[in-house]
């Protein structure tokens, strides 16, 4: 948030001061049932929770070094102190409806889509848009061929290992996922939409977490081994777009509220194209992200404003989406319950197959191998938007949320497509 090299140790004591008077100020509230609701209650908790969690993680050896350091930390603990009764329920209610209902999780993916494709060089933003869809053929067919085997191993089937949970867990979250695979493979089945729902909902969970954890060992693997990682770059050769100069000049005020409107607008632009075009809204908006970029027709300034706003609201509110994605998307009670040996198994094969499918294909065809696994892997398997932005945040690679939003929304609509094609077929 703020440069420690400019900053004197006076200035750092007291804004390490000013930080923990608000903290006590907002805590108190919350805990008293004080807090008022909407952004500036639940955006203030979240921000104040989500920079503590965030803070004990990267300083906890074992966890930072080895299991995504803050990021698991936040999603984990915020969901443990929210749902405990630490917290009082109606600050919770707050905090599901800010993220929820009061869009800050769509602001947040907006801001990052539109900032990151804008910030590409546009030809390596088309030679990756060509390459990247068999990244994600190579991880599903591994994570279906791994957790087929595995299943089989166990004793619960190669056919229903890939379909009760592989297949889930690909989908691209619940309301994009589990949800229509249920409808699709309930009338094709003997299976009930409970039974359905019973297997495949803790697999989400399972996966969801797995993936997380797997994208802070894939940074940690690509501190080891640096030639296997662009960090963050996504292909051999791709280089940053903007000059320094250029860079610290986009982070004026007023660039970073242009960049904040272009964000909105594009993810408008995507709302809107949905009403007559059958695709999710953040599709559409990486669609038109990617065609602005690729015509040309943006002024630099713009895309340089875009890139400034995207850097801000990483490197200032991604605790706090953490937070949220913690208190709203992580049950911890789900992911007990199904956490048997039998479902762990076939869940981490599934996971990892994903990693290892993409990450050779992403290698073949010129991109690195931990940027194509996150993506093409990971992104794939988590529990969408919401995974996306935990996996991202793991592994510190938020410049590849437009490849991570292609995997979980064009990606989960070719799963629902396959097991279509796959009932069809076999049953």
């Amino acid at each position: 948030m703020f440069n420690n090299d400019v900053i004197s140790s006076r200035d750092k004591r007291m804004i390490n001061f000013v930080f923990a008077a608000s903290a006590i100020v907002i805590m108190v509230a919350t805990i008293g049932n004080k807090m008022p609701t909407g952004l500036i209650g639940a955006l203030g908790v979240m921000a104040v929770v989500g920079y503590i969690l965030n803070t004990l993680g990267n300083k906890t050896p074992i966890i930072n070094q080895y299991f995504g350091g803050g990021a698991i930390v936040v999603i984990f603990g915020s969901s443990y102190i929210f749902h405990s009764g630490l917290i009082p329920t109606e600050a919770v209610n707050t905090v599901t409806t800010f993220v929820k209902g009061g869009g800050f999780l769509a602001f947040f993916i907006a801001s990052l889509v539109t900032g990151s494709i804008l910030g590409m060089e546009t030809e390596v933003l088309k030679k990756a848009a060509l390459k990247y869809i068999p990244v994600i053929f190579g991880g599903v067919a591994c994570a279906f061929l791994m957790a087929g085997f595995v299943g089989a191993m166990l004793g619960e089937g190669f056919f229903d290992s890939i379909m009760l949970i592989a297949l889930p867990i690909m989908g691209g979250g619940m309301g994009a996922g589990a949800v229509p695979l249920v409808e699709i493979m309930k009338g094709s089945t003997d299976l009930s939409t409970e039974a359905l729902m019973s297997k495949m909902v803790p697999a989400l969970a399972i996966g969801n977490a797995v993936a997380i954890v797997m994208a802070g060992l894939l940074d940690k693997l690509g501190n080891l081994f640096p030639s296997l990682t662009g960090n963050g770059k996504l292909m051999h050769g791709q280089q940053e777009t903007a000059a320094p100069e250029e860079q610290e000049s986009s982070l004026s005020v007023q660039a970073l509220g242009v960049g904040a409107l272009l964000a909105i607008t594009m993810y408008l632009v995507g709302s809107l194209l949905s009403s007559v075009i059958s695709m999710h809204p953040y599709a559409l908006m990486i669609l038109s992200v990617a065609f602005i970029k690729v015509s040309g027709v943006m002024p630099r300034e713009l895309e340089r404003a875009a890139h400034a706003w995207s850097t801000f609201v990483v490197n200032n509110l991604t605790p706090a989406l953490l937070v949220g994605i913690g208190v709203v998307y992580t049950n911890l009670d789900q992911i007990a319950m199904a956490l048997t040996w039998t479902n762990l198994m076939m869940v981490v094969a599934t996971v990892f197959g994903a990693i290892l499918g993409s990450a050779l294909i992403g290698r073949l065809i010129g991109f690195y191998p931990i940027e194509a696994a996150i993506t093409g892997g990971l992104c794939m398997a988590n529990m969408g938007g919401t995974g996306d932005v935990a996996v991202l945040a793991s592994c510190k690679r938020m410049s590849l949320m437009p490849f991570a939003q292609i995997s979980s929304r064009l990606g989960g609509a070719f799963m629902l497509i396959l097991a279509t094609f796959i009932l069809e077929i076999f049953l």
